[in-house]
C-alpha cells in the first residue's frame, strides 16, 4: 500500500487528503487544529499528533498550509527529520517564498517540488483539475504516480519559483477575466438579466480567447503591426464605454486601467499597432 502525509487540513489539504484514502493510500494527518482531522479518521486516515509525528509516518510528504510562513514554523522542529523525504509543497505563495523554501528544505537533505494548484478543493480528483509543478525534476518524477491522483501534473522548470509564477499568471488572467465580465454585467443590468446576458458574452469571450492566440505570436516575435483595430481604434471604443457607464451609472474603474495603458501606447508612437503592443507597458517605467 501506497503511503503519504499531508500536512495542513484546511478545505484543500481535506479534499487532497480525502482523494488519497478514496485511492487507498495508507494517508497520516495533521493539522494545528487536531479537530479538522476527525473527518478522515473514518475514512481510515491516521492521525499524527505532531508534524515531526506526520512526517515520519511517510517518505512523501504534502503540505498545505495558509502561506509559506506557516510551512515554515511548522517545520522550524522538524528540520532534522527531512533527510531522504520528498516534500511537495502546495501552499500558495511567491515565486522568491517558494526559492527560498526550496534552499532551506534541501539544504536539510530532502528533495523539494512546489506545486501551484488550479483547481478548487471540490475539483480535486476530476479530470479539469491541474497541478503545476517545478523544483527537482527527479522528484517530481518519483512522485507523480501519486500526484495523478490527484490532478494532471504539468512540470514547469527546475526553478522552484516557476510553479508559482505561473500559478499566479494564470489567476492574473482569470481576475482580468472576472473584472471584465462583473463591469459588462454591470453595464446591461437595467436591460438584461445577468443570466441573459451569458447568451452572448460567453460566446465573445471564447471568440475572443482564441485571439489572445495570435496577439501570444505577436509578442513572441515582437511583431505587433495590427491589421485590424489599432490602439488608436479602440481607445476610441474604450472612451465610449466609459461614457457609456456614467450614464449607465456604473464605475469604469475596472477597465479605466486599459484606457490608461492604451493612452502611454498612442503617446509612444504605437497608435497603429495591434492591443497586444500594451505588453511594453506591463514593465514599470
Amino acid at each position: 500500500m501506497s503511503s503519504v502525509s499531508i500536512l495542513g487540513l484546511g478545505a484543500m489539504g481535506t479534499a487532497l487528503a480525502a482523494r488519497f484514502l478514496e485511492k487507498k493510500y495508507k494517508v497520516a494527518v495533521w493539522n494545528r487544529s487536531p479537530e479538522k482531522a476527525s473527518p478522515l479518521l473514518d475514512k481510515g486516515a491516521n492521525i499524527a499528533q505532531t508534524a515531526v509525528d506526520g512526517i515520519n509516518a511517510s517518505d512523501l510528504i504534502i503540505i498545505c498550509l495558509l502561506d509559506n510562513a506557516a510551512v515554515q514554523t511548522t517545520l522550524a522542529g522538524a528540520l532534522d527529520q527531512l533527510q531522504g523525504k520528498t516534500i511537495v509543497n502546495l501552499t500558495n505563495g511567491t515565486p522568491d517564498q517558494a526559492r527560498k523554501m526550496s534552499d532551506l528544505i534541501v539544504g536539510h537533505g530532502a528533495r523539494y517540488v512546489h506545486g501551484g494548484i488550479m483547481a478548487t478543493p471540490s475539483m480535486i480528483g476530476s479530470p479539469h483539475a491541474l497541478v503545476l509543478y517545478s523544483g527537482s525534476q527527479q522528484a517530481f518524477k518519483a512522485s507523480e504516480p501519486d500526484m495523478l491522483m490527484l490532478a494532471k501534473c504539468v512540470f514547469v522548470s527546475e526553478d522552484a519559483g516557476a510553479a508559482s509564477l505561473h500559478d499566479l499568471a494564470l489567476l492574473s488572467g482569470m481576475y482580468g477575466l472576472f473584472s471584465g465580465f462583473l463591469h459588462a454585467t454591470a453595464l446591461v443590468r437595467s436591460s438584461t438579466p445577468a443570466v441573459k446576458f451569458m447568451d452572448l458574452l460567453v460566446p465573445w469571450l471564447g471568440a475572443m480567447t482564441e485571439y489572445t492566440k495570435r496577439m501570444a505570436k505577436q509578442i513572441d516575435e515582437g511583431n505587433y503591426a495590427s491589421e485590424g483595430s489599432n490602439i488608436a481604434m479602440q481607445l476610441v471604443a474604450i472612451q465610449n464605454i466609459i461614457d457609456t457607464s456614467a450614464a449607465q451609472k456604473v464605475s469604469a474603474d475596472f477597465i479605466r486601467p486599459m484606457k490608461q495603458f492604451m493612452e502611454k501606447a498612442v503617446a509612444a508612437g504605437h497608435s497603429g499597432d495591434d492591443i497586444s503592443a500594451l505588453i511594453y507597458f506591463a514593465k514599470p517605467s
